[in-house]
This record gives C-alpha cells, sequence and structure tokens, in this order.
C-alpha cells in the first residue's frame, strides 16, 4: 500500500526546475529518498506538506490531495526540517509540549506524549535544559521529537544525519528504524548519503535533477552479484597470502580482480566455489572469507547519473 502518491510533479523556479515530472508511489514503512544536494528533496517535501504549490502534476499524501486538504495532511504527518529551527531560550520538555498542544493534543496527554517521545529519543536527563546549550546531535532529537509527539502515521525526515558525527549518526538511524519498528508509524527519509539509506531504508527512490531515477526495495537494489569476495590467510604467518591465492587462482584459470587483500572473482556456477576452496587449500593457504558480493545503491546511481554529477554524492 503506498502511504503518497505522485503524478507529473513538476516545480519550477524563474532559473530552476526543481522537479520535472515526477512519478512515484511511497510505500509503507522506511522509505529514503536520495539524491546529491539540489536534486529536490526539499522541495518535494515542502510540496507533499502543503507548503509550496507545484508548477505541475498531482499528489496525495495518506489519501488526501495536496492541493485541498493540506490542514488534514499536516495532521497526520510529522516534519522534521533539515535547519537549525530551534528556539534557543527554552528546554526540550517546553518546545516539544508547545508542538504537542498546537497539534491539538490536550495539556495532559501532551505532558505524557512528550515525556515518552523525550524518552525515546534519549533526551529524558536533559530535557528541562535550554536548547542553546545543546549539542548538534540533541538538536536533532529534539526536531525528531516534535515529528513524533503527536503520533503521527508518517513522518518526514530531511537530512536527519545532518552534522553529526559517526556515533551520533548511527544512534540517529537506530532511532530511524525503531520509529517504524516499534510504533508503526511509516518513513520517509531524505538522504544525500547512500550507504545511510542502504542500512536504513526498506524502499530506496532515487532522484536527480528531479528527475526520478529509481524506485526499488533496498533488497532489489542490493541484490547479489555473479561475483565473489575472496580473504585468505597463510597459517604460517606470511604477509604474502593474497599475492599467493592470486597467482594460484590465475593459474587455475580464474580471473581475479585484487582490492588490497581482498579478491573478487566471477562465478560461472556453483562450481567456482569448490575451484576456490581447492585451489587455495592446494596453495596451502586458509579461507578467511568466501562470499557473494552485493550491489551498492552508490552503483545504481552511478549507473544512471551523468558523467560528474555523482561527484557530489557521498556514498557513506
Amino acid at each position: 500500500m503506498s502511504t503518497i502518491t505522485i503524478e507529473a510533479l513538476t516545480k519550477r523556479y524563474s532559473r530552476v526546475t526543481a522537479l520535472d515530472q515526477l512519478t512515484v508511489d511511497v510505500p509503507e514503512g522506511v522509505c529514503g529518498l536520495v539524491g546529491a544536494n539540489g536534486a529536490g528533496k526539499s522541495t518535494l517535501i515542502k510540496i507533499l506538506l502543503g507548503l509550496s504549490t507545484p508548477t505541475a502534476g498531482r499528489a496525495s499524501v495518506l489519501g488526501y490531495d495536496i492541493a485541498s486538504h493540506g490542514p488534514e495532511i499536516r495532521q497526520l504527518v510529522g516534519y522534521m526540517p533539515e535547519h537549525d529551527c530551534l528556539p534557543p531560550d527554552v528546554s526540550a520538555a517546553e518546545f516539544v509540549m508547545h508542538m504537542a498542544r498546537i497539534s491539538g493534543l490536550p495539556t495532559g496527554a501532551a505532558r505524557e506524549r512528550t515525556a515518552d517521545t523525550l524518552r525515546h529519543v534519549g533526551l529524558m536527563e536533559e530535557r528541562y535544559r535550554r536548547m542553546g546549550g545543546y549539542s548538534t546531535g540533541m538538536k536533532q532529537r529534539v526536531k525528531l521529537a516534535q515529528a513524533l509527539v503527536h503520533d503521527p502515521k508518517l513522518v518526514f525526515l530531511d537530512e536527519p544525519t545532518n552534522g553529526l558525527d559517526p556515533v551520533g549518526r548511527d544512534e540517529m538511524l537506530d532511532l530511524i528504524r525503531r520509529i517504524h519498528t516499534k510504533f508503526g508509524i511509516s518513513v520517509l527519509v531524505t538522504s544525500h548519503l547512500l550507504g545511510e539509506l542502504e542500512r536504513t531504508s526498506d524502499h530506496v527512490i532515487i532522484i536527480d535533477g528531479g528527475r526520478l531515477l529509481k524506485s526499488r526495495s533496498t533488497g532489489e537494489l542490493t541484490s547479489q552479484t555473479h561475483t565473489l569476495i575472496l580473504e585468505v590467510l597463510d597459517p604460517a604467518g606470511g604477509a604474502d597470502a593474497a599475492d599467493r591465492a592470486q597467482a594460484s587462482l590465475e593459474a587455475s584459470g580464474l580471473g581475479v580482480r585484487r582490492a588490497g587483500e581482498l579478491m573478487y572473482v566471477p562465478a560461472t556456477d556453483e562450481s567456482t566455489f569448490d575451484s576456490i576452496r581447492d585451489t587455495v587449500a592446494h596453495a596451502g593457504l586458509g579461507l578467511v572469507r568466501l562470499q557473494r558480493d552485493r550491489h551498492h545503491i552508490a552503483e545504481i546511481f552511478a549507473e544512471n547519473t551523468p558523467e560528474g554529477s555523482q561527484d557530489h554524492v557521498v556514498t557513506g
């Protein structure tokens, strides 16, 4: 079932086309919207929220048409903006409760939901501190909390890991995943970091220049290839194990591509596994790893992007 349906959606500014005849369905679950900076991701979210009017085309969110039911959509959807927009002189508890009240929750329910949501995002102990003294990671968690506090059916998260260090990024990705698995809320999350969406999303939509490149389940996009990854070691402690393995495999008629200590061998059929195993054993080496390689979203993006434009995409 689709949470969002988009048909030929176009948004033109005086000198820029942000969205160009975009047609795609967004399924339930965690859906990643990936593209380089300037690809049209934030523009699309603003249009879906009814905050910006498209030049052409139509879309619906949770069954509501964006052109005529903006208030109904915003009542059912949570939104975490990309940029810092938090008032520095109030606490997280005050701010999130205020947002809950604005969403229509009575005072008692708003207070309870605020406590539960701040606990979920890991800010319970810091909830009474003024947000002006918060770190970037804490501010991102507050923005996530206010998007969730009214118990929406769907949340839009615009670059939620922006500005976070690797640890903070991992923690935020875990939180995003739990939004759906624990609370049943569907998520549309944007990012220019391909690796993030690969590990977080059930489905990935790839856009570039406002146009659709791919819309597939993450499993399809990262399906197994016909290439085997091989890593070996020398039980005697020799440092040339990969060199010896490569030479032996090539002498056996197997093609080998090296990337440091890893070797990539084309697999014509299942017998390739046996050939590699026997060749490595005959060379007196041990197997550390022998498995099928998988596609990465970065490869799909590169295949469908004009030369040079993928340079702006960080693969994470």
